[in-house]
């Protein structure tokens, strides 16, 4: 037999700390454990067992940051305007400017920044 819940009044969203996912992920793929089991014993979906798992795997986001100066093109001064640069043309919302002289590091995270 099949189990319904009415839940009456606003939609209520759980929120579940860090330490709760991970202890749910840690019970659900222990050896021989069963997802489906506990997922309906903490009351989630399956799908959100797999959610949580499947975000734990990605690699962690880039926290490079590079110091970025506005140039209006005005005030440039002769070693400047001298140096090759790459210019990454954004469309309608601007223009990066690589100096030749920029560490492969910086210009790499940049350039994935800019994806």
């Amino acid at each position: 037999m099949r189990q319904i819940t009415v839940m009456t009044g606003p939609e209520r969203r759980r929120r579940w700390s860090d330490e709760e996912r991970l202890q749910i992920l840690a019970e659900a793929f222990a050896p021989g454990a069963s997802v489906l089991a506990v997922a309906r014993r903490h009351d989630i979906s399956t799908a959100r067992i797999y959610t949580w798992r499947n975000k734990l795997r990605q690699p962690p986001a880039l926290t490079e940051f590079a110091q970025a100066v506005v140039d209006d093109g005005e005030q440039q001064n002769a070693h400047q305007a001298a140096m090759p640069v790459i210019i990454v043309d954004l469309g309608g919302k601007g223009r990066v400017s690589i100096s030749a002289s920029a560490p492969a590091a910086l210009v790499s995270a940049a350039l994935k920044a800019l994806r």
